[in-house]
Parts: C-alpha cells; structure tokens; sequence
C-alpha cells in the first residue's frame, strides 16, 4: 500500500483538514477557537482559497495527529502542482534541440497540452539528455504512461 503522502500528493491542505474534521465530527469554527485562530482563516484554508503556512500547521498538526510538518509538505505539493499547470512553466529550453520541434516555436508551445506529442517525438528522434530533462519536465510516471499509449518502449 502507497504512503498517505503519495497519494494525496497535490491536494491542497485545508482539504486534508477539512476531512478530518468531518470524520471527527468538528465544526470548523470550534476547531478554530480551540487552536486560537479566526474561524474565517480556518474556513478560506479549508476551501482551499488560502495559502497554508507553518504557524497554523504546527497548531493544528498535534491536535488531528498529523505527522509534524505534514501540512507544509502538501503545501509544496499543492504549489508544484499549480505551477506545473502554468503556460509559462516549460523544460529547459536549451536542452531542447529546436530541429526536433522544426514546425513550431518552442517559446509559445503549451508543453502540457502538446505533451503527448512532446514525449513521442523526444523519445522517437531526441537524444538522452532530452529524455532526461522530459523525464524531469512531466515525471517518469507520467512519461511512462504516454510511451505505453504510443508504444514506442
């Protein structure tokens, strides 16, 4: 069986709060109090509208038994996540060799939405520090995954 942090890996952290809070039958604004926090920062942290920050996870970790900076690294995850989904967020260009992708321009490419096309031609005519630097761009997991639909392994 998988860690919990792998698997809620990219949720953000008011939501894994929120969970527990249901399954221990808590209002949020209790819980709050009882931490000494306004219920309105515990409510935005909840829905997710709000950043978590290590202050309030070093209250709120001890008191739903969470592992101690447990929140902060969902956090990160959460950040990693979003950024990743970000048009600007694109692999090291100068690893790139610009004659692969001979018909676009690599500056204006969506590298998440092109990146089925991205891996298949990377791994059809790249070299291996392209691979590489695709491997680290998307993640082996997810470049695995597209290789296998496009059986090119």
């Amino acid at each position: 069986m998988k860690p919990l942090l792998e698997i809620v890996k990219g949720v953000h952290p008011g939501k894994m709060v929120q969970r527990e809070l249901l399954k221990r039958n808590i209002s949020k604004r209790q819980f709050a109090l009882s931490i000494g926090e306004h219920p309105q920062t515990l409510g935005a942290i909840c829905k997710g509208t709000r950043k978590m920050n290590t202050a309030l996870s070093l209250k709120i970790e001890p008191k739903l038994d969470f592992d101690e900076g447990f929140l902060m690294t969902l956090q990160v995850f959460h950040e990693i996540k979003l950024a990743k989904k970000d048009v600007n967020y694109k692999p090291d260009l100068t690893i790139i060799n610009k004659i692969t992708f001979w018909d676009t321009t690599l500056d204006r490419m969506d590298w998440n939405l092109m990146r089925n096309s991205v891996v298949q031609r990377i791994f059809s005519y790249g070299n291996e520090l392209e691979r590489q630097e695709i491997i680290r761009f998307y993640g082996k997991e997810e470049v695995d995954r597209i290789l296998t639909i496009v059986k090119l392994r």
